[in-house]
């Protein structure tokens, strides 16, 4: 990030993956933000899946009639509510499978809509949340994050859910969705810049 000195508004123009983009800062902002003026293709398709994904889990409490799920709670890795999501509608039976054998969906750690506990806990609800924002943002902006930066945001995620394991700690929904939030977001921003086309961003001579 470069911070803008105080002499006045400032223009730059951007050369971004073959297309121009003009863009006026005002003095004093200290973040300047590149807006993308072509979108990747390649970016395009991680924010559809990641986009299709949340929506669906979203809509997933509202394809079975309301107040049918109200605790799913049981194991990672393990089939538990088989005979819960019997003959439910076949895409939202596809959604809650998958939350059954990939998360705890423990009740009290989940959230409802429809009155339907949700197919996925509140932690990986806010994990998907950041996916499809941080790859969002990837395909409208030139963003560039370092692992190690990755990393960093992975520690509240780590350290909450740690918390909770070994310790009589009890977490919030609301810090939980965070956390993931945070995780999420952050690696769907690493991995959109691994797979977008190679961006060229040059500055011009400055104009009045």
């Amino acid at each position: 990030m470069e911070s803008i000195g105080h002499q006045g508004p400032v223009h730059k123009r951007y050369r971004l993956a073959q297309e121009s983009l003009d863009i006026v800062i005002d003095a004093g902002v200290p973040v300047r933000v590149l807006l993308k003026r072509k979108l990747d293709r390649h970016i395009l398709v991680v924010t559809l899946i990641f986009g299709a994904w949340l929506l669906i889990v979203m809509l997933s409490p509202f394809l079975v009639p309301s107040g049918q799920l109200t605790d799913l709670s049981g194991a990672v890795f393990r089939i538990d509510n088989a005979r819960k999501i019997e003959g439910i509608n076949p895409i939202a039976w596809l959604i809650y499978s998958a939350g059954d054998f990939n998360c705890h969906q423990l009740r009290e750690r989940s959230f409802f809509l429809n009155d339907n506990q949700m197919p996925f806990c509140a932690r990986d609800v806010g994990l998907f949340f950041g996916a499809a924002l941080g790859s969002l943002s990837s395909l409208l902006l030139v963003l560039r994050l370092k692992w190690q930066y990755v990393a960093f945001a992975l520690i509240p995620f780590a350290l909450d859910v740690a918390a909770q394991e070994l310790t009589a700690y009890e977490s919030t929904n609301e810090l939980r969705v965070a956390t993931g939030f945070i995780a999420g977001a952050a690696c769907a921003i690493f991995i959109c810049q691994k797979v977008e086309m190679p961006v060229e961003i040059k500055d011009a001579e400055e104009r009045p």
